[in-house]
């Protein structure tokens, strides 16, 4: 199966495909008010929508979840994902995972500047993390500024957690319950608050208790 192949022609209402969208946002180009880009982005948006309302709407097999989040994301990632809906994003396309990720219920991913998810990552219930922000100007409101978040190896992110865009974090990281980062974490401590600021450094076989 391709997956999101049938997504590379152009629609006759935009100028944009999604190859030229996902270098934009590689490139971290500005995403401006009433845009081809913000065009494109609106249309993904309710095909994201479409197949959310799919996987949330009933029961699904693991199986099945699989097959739903893999046409959502437009890669194969059976065998590599955990996932208990219901799960929200509005875009899905550039969601990438690069080994097996777990994803708790009630999840959020606003993916258009890019999710990458490294092996081994848990992430916890009605974890929200953002790749857009909007310009600062009230003049120039409806632009946006994407960045990607990265998330390392073996991260676990406690519920109701908050990533916001261009946050990288280091591989073995925790992230406290209800914290909010806007920085990047450093590999293996422990972060929390609001906003997140770093606890205290994991030690071999240390079995924290902060979730």
């Amino acid at each position: 199966m391709m997956f999101g192949s049938s997504l590379q022609n152009k629609n006759p209402k935009t100028a944009m495909d999604l190859a030229e969208f996902l270098e934009m946002m590689k490139k971290q180009e500005t995403i401006f008010s009433g845009s081809p880009a913000l065009e494109f982005s609106a249309r993904m948006t309710q095909r994201a929508l479409k197949i959310t309302s799919e996987l949330n709407g009933c029961y699904h097999s693991e199986r099945e979840i699989e097959s739903i989040f893999s046409e959502l994301t437009g890669q194969d990632v059976t065998g590599r994902i955990t996932l208990f809906p219901p799960f929200h994003t509005d875009f899905g396309l550039n969601i990438r995972l690069n080994g097996h990720v777990t994803i708790n219920a009630g999840v959020s991913m606003q993916d258009q500047g890019g999710i990458i998810i490294e092996d081994g990552a848990l992430i916890g219930h009605h974890v929200v993390i953002a790749t857009l922000n909007h310009d600062p100007d009230p003049q120039k409101r409806g632009d946006l500024h994407p960045a990607p978040v990265r998330i390392g190896k073996n991260v676990w992110i406690g519920a109701n957690a908050t990533i916001l865009q261009g946050v990288t974090i280091g591989d073995g990281a925790i992230i406290a319950a209800g914290a909010v980062v806007n920085k990047d974490v450093p590999a293996n401590t422990i972060v929390g608050g609001v906003p997140a600021k770093i606890i205290k450094m994991i030690s071999v076989n240390e079995r924290p208790n902060v979730l």
